[in-house]
């Protein structure tokens, strides 16, 4: 086997990854009014009692919906990691997954292409929504977005990775809904998706404890940062030694059959 090989499998896995995704209409859709209710219809309400909110980082005020239009992007990429896993068990079962392994190429390469599928399908849906959240009082300079492209990618591959390894461990398509939301609730509301960490400690210090280990507020905290043009390497030195852990463990786990070895 040479480059030209492992070059024609990753193009052939990622287009017909980014195929299936626009060919279905509704996931793209729910993709985006899903993080737009809460920004218009949740941040109407915070800023109804906060009015504006102060960014420690930066020192100055912002609207609400910008300081949650990070976490809401977190929130779509985390969504699309698990819609991505939903669909690798759904291969699994159907008997499409065997037949890509059947590629004399490295099971590994194979399932890292569909990882890299996921994050590239998840930075999409992240800079369409940008795009749309700019019509609802969102303050974001051009060169955050442009800054942010890195930072999307790095968090969507610790994600969709998370997605392909819990994946692994269910047996059956029928438990997936109830495995997801025992994951997405928690990370997302208990992270500093919301609300800043310091309102949170006020309130409530085993809460604070929670949110600061929680491995999703790093991935808010480093959009957050980059959307400001800025490196946050604190969350840095956190997530890319996370993200390569998760993604071996994921890679290594994969089993085709039903379920995840043990």
């Amino acid at each position: 086997m040479n480059l030209s090989h492992y070059y024609v499998a990753f193009l052939g896995i990622v287009s017909r990854e980014l195929h299936r995704f626009f060919q279905q209409r509704t996931r793209l859709l729910s993709a985006l009014i899903r993080p737009l209710l809460w920004l218009v219809v949740f941040a109407a309400g915070f800023r109804a009692a906060l009015g504006v909110s102060i960014m420690e980082p930066y020192g100055t005020y912002i609207t609400y919906q910008t300081y949650i239009t990070p976490g809401l992007c977190c929130m779509i990429i985390l969504f699309n990691g698990m819609q991505s896993s939903l669909s690798m068990v759904y291969d699994r079962e159907m008997g499409s997954m065997k037949v890509l392994l059947m590629s004399p190429l490295p099971r590994p390469f194979l399932l890292f292409c569909k990882v890299f599928a996921t994050a590239l399908l998840s930075l999409i849906q992240v800079y369409i929504f940008l795009a749309l959240a700019q019509l609802v009082d969102v303050e974001i300079d051009f060169m955050g977005y442009i800054t942010a492209i890195p930072a999307v990618f790095l968090i969507a591959l610790f994600l969709g990775a998370l997605g392909l390894m819990l994946s692994n461990l269910i047996k059956q398509l029928e438990n997936f809904a109830g495995v997801m939301n025992f994951v997405i609730f928690p990370m997302f509301f208990l992270s500093s998706a919301l609300y800043p960490l310091w309102k949170m400690k006020e309130a409530s210090l085993w809460l604070y404890w929670i949110c600061h280990y929680n491995p999703f507020s790093y991935c808010v905290e480093l959009l957050r940062f980059a959307l400001y043009e800025q490196a946050n390497t604190d969350t840095l030195m956190v997530l890319i030694p996370i993200t390569c852990v998760v993604v071996v463990l994921a890679l290594a786990s994969f089993s085709p059959k039903s379920g995840g070895r043990r």
